[in-house]
């Protein structure tokens, strides 16, 4: 399952209304036990509040969205994708985007600083300069690209990927630089097959901007899996790796990508020890070589994940190949430490 990234944080609000006391109290409660909710991270229990005060603010005359989407987020937290998908969707068709404007102002009795509508924040301003102060707006920045990124990823891990096409391909005519809604339609292209066109839309999404190292990375990723194409992988990753010097993924492809396959190297290798011992050492300097070419790209995979033991265990393969046996033995040294640290199976 793809993890879902909800970068916006749910802010507390105060509420006064024109309106009866006993709708003001419920729309207090609901709204503090959406918060405690929230804080506590029970987001099965926040998600149904949030969408409560909603509601409450919508019967006073106030179609307050924002609690809405606080609603889905909480549901997508919970892995509710069902409700999720569905609020998130509906938020995206009706438009919202979450720019809103926010007006305050200090109760100067109770010293709180609560939000109004904007007609009650206007007649404050103008009729009641004694009992309110620090009259302020702000603005609330856009949702709208962290909609279709989340809702992106509810529809593949729903496994919905003909709708999560669709709905990527409108959120890039949007946000043509979201690397989230690039790599999702990787996954959803690759996962249904359609590699060409992926690797089409890589190649016109690298001429309109070829410094976006993710695509650089695909791009490698795709050629990779067709041998006629190793060369350009390799270029590839090795773009990737110049824009994104810590890119750890693409320093670990790289290795593979220049090593090759190195199961049936061994094979042919053992295939012409007896018979052909001349042409097995050929193919023995060989592959001695492209490790030795591969030993940078491995050292730096290492280097920015140093706890990875599939890294060290890489290195520590090339190290063995290359006849480095200091450098060997400290992998080595590095893979018992990373395997005593493992969880007992």
């Amino acid at each position: 399952m793809k993890k879902l990234i909800l970068g916006m944080a749910i802010v507390a609000s105060a509420f006064v209304f024109g309106q009866k006391e006993d709708a003001n109290a419920k729309l207090q409660e609901a709204n503090k036990a959406a918060m405690d909710a929230y804080n506590a991270k029970n987001y099965a229990v926040a998600a149904p509040k949030f969408m409560e005060v909603y509601n409450l603010l919508k019967a006073t005359g106030q179609d307050n969205k924002v609690y809405v989407y606080y609603s889905g987020l909480n549901y997508a937290l919970a892995n509710d994708i069902p409700q999720a998908t569905k609020i998130y969707t509906d938020l995206i068709n009706s438009g919202y985007t979450g720019v809103e404007t926010t007006y305050t102002a200090k109760d100067n009795k109770s010293g709180q600083v609560l939000s109004y509508d904007k007609t009650t924040w206007d007649l404050l301003k103008k009729t009641a300069s004694k009992d309110y102060s620090d009259f302020k707006t702000e603005q609330s920045p856009s949702v709208e690209q962290d909609l279709y990124e989340t809702l992106s990823t509810l529809l593949i891990n729903a496994k919905k990927n003909d709708e999560a096409l669709a709905l990527i391909e409108k959120g890039l005519a949007k946000f043509p630089n979201s690397t989230k809604l690039k790599e999702y339609q990787g996954s959803v292209l690759y996962a249904t097959g359609n590699t060409d066109k992926f690797m089409t839309n890589l190649k016109e999404q690298l001429a309109k901007n070829p410094n976006d190292a993710t695509n650089w990375y695909n791009l490698g990723v795709l050629q990779s899996k067709n041998p006629e194409t190793t060369n350009e992988a390799v270029a590839s990753f090795q773009k990737a790796i110049e824009l994104k010097p810590d890119f750890s993924n693409a320093y670990q492809n790289l290795v593979y990508a220049v090593i090759g396959d190195d199961e049936k190297a061994v094979a042919d290798i053992n295939a012409l020890r007896k018979s052909k011992p001349d042409d097995a050492t050929k193919l023995i300097e060989a592959r001695k070589e492209r490790f030795g070419k591969a030993t940078p790209y491995a050292e730096k995979w290492q280097q920015a994940m140093p706890t990875d033991i599939n890294a060290v265990q890489t290195l520590k393969d090339i190290y063995n190949t290359t006849k480095n046996t200091a450098k060997y033995n400290e992998m080595k040294a590095k893979e018992a430490e990373l395997q005593a640290k493992q969880p007992a199976k």
